[in-house]
């Protein structure tokens, strides 16, 4: 029996959501992977954020959001959004586990999506959502704090930057060997850092 056609976009959809969302985890690692641990505590000024109190709302966005994604509102009342933005860490390691965890969630929940569970309507702060609306308001949410990790990495890190996409002066060289390969279906690997 042939699958219908939604499921198949469902499948597709969710795979690419997937792969965007790996992505953009993936960058903002080498990113910190670049810094030093000091470096992660570095803010601009009063009103700019450094790179761990980043994390710490990015991780206690995706716990809000993620935990009980198909049955509790995504604005948790045990979330307390206010305190994402005062540092209460002191090393890599926590930056890091806080990071992991986040990341550990949203991925595990949408890894335990069905096909079924996109005819749901979900919620944020009260407001209807369908189950692909909330996957792509916290894909454009996560890329927007990623690139600001990615920033504030530049920024620290200055001459000592490895870039994390196709270095400057090198785009003719990279795009002549892209051309001369055959055709092919894109698969998540380090080339999608280009």
């Amino acid at each position: 029996m042939a699958q219908h056609p939604t499921n198949d976009l469902t499948v597709d959809y969710l795979t690419s959501a997937k792969k965007q969302f790996a992505y953009y985890k993936l960058l903002g690692e080498q990113t910190m992977s670049q810094v030093s641990d000091e470096a992660l505590f570095w803010q601009y000024n009063e009103e700019s954020n450094s790179i761990a109190l980043i994390v710490k709302h990015l991780w206690g966005n995706m716990l809000s959001r993620w935990t009980d994604f198909l049955l509790t509102d995504g604005e948790k009342e045990l979330r307390n959004r206010e305190s994402e933005f005062e540092n209460d860490m002191q090393t890599r390691d926590q930056v890091m586990a806080r990071w992991q965890a986040g990341w550990d969630c949203l991925l595990t929940t949408l890894d335990g999506l069905q096909r079924e569970d996109f005819q749901q309507e979900i919620f944020i702060r009260n407001m209807g959502h369908s189950v692909v609306e909330a996957i792509n308001r916290q894909l454009a949410h996560y890329p927007y704090h990623v690139g600001q990790i990615v920033f504030i990495g530049k920024m620290v890190c200055n001459e000592k930057w490895t870039s994390l996409s196709i270095p400057r002066g090198h785009s003719e060289a990279y795009n002549a060997d892209k051309f001369a390969q055959p055709k092919r279906k894109e698969h998540f690997t380090d080339e999608l850092l280009r």
